[in-house]
């Protein structure tokens, strides 16, 4: 059995080397913002939804409150991680839900490194902020880098986002982080 310990402990090791190396890009100042890039592998998006896409960096809605927090509009689909200076430290597109949470002020409660979306699709840095129509509302990526489009009839309150996404939102949304919901 000691080899069970040995991985875990590499594994934790690991986990936390990346953590720190995000935590400290994240403390140089701005960076870039992500941007998608069209792709002749459209179907890695999932069942022909469309990708987010991004041509420029979007400002972060004026109505979005002030200091550390993370934005979500509804309308543009986007994500904001804004630092305690209000500057953006990163942007980016999401493919929401099909149930959306009230525009208003919330926390995050609750944080799960993986399990199984509501749409059965294997997910990973679960960030939970809001709960509706009894369904916790959460940002996640799909361990698959997919966006599968949610079985007809089915709610879902998982907004997805890719890969490298998920992991800054994971790395910046601790228990407690403001998210702000807006129009």
């Amino acid at each position: 059995m000691p080899a069970p310990k040995v991985w875990v402990t590499g594994l934790t090791v690991g986990a936390i080397a990346v953590v720190a190396a995000l935590a400290v890009q994240a403390d140089k100042g701005p960076r870039p913002t992500a941007t998608a890039r069209p792709s002749a592998s459209a179907s890695a998006s999932g069942g022909g939804q469309p990708s987010p896409t991004a041509s420029a960096p979007a400002a972060v809605p004026d109505a979005s409150g002030t200091g550390r927090r993370i934005v979500y509009s509804l309308g543009q689909r986007r994500v904001w991680l804004v630092d305690e200076s209000d500057a953006a430290r990163r942007t980016f597109a999401v493919w929401p839900g099909t149930v959306a949470p009230d525009p208003g002020s919330y926390s995050v409660v609750s944080r799960r490194d993986a399990t199984t979306g509501s749409d059965g699709v294997a997910i990973e840095n679960i960030v939970y902020f809001a709960t509706k129509s009894g369904l916790n509302i959460a940002f996640s990526n799909a361990v698959d880098g997919s966006s599968p489009p949610p079985a007809s009839g089915t709610q879902t309150g998982g907004i997805r986002m890719r890969k490298a996404d998920g992991s800054a939102v994971w790395t910046f949304g601790s228990t407690g982080t403001t998210v702000v919901v807006v129009n």
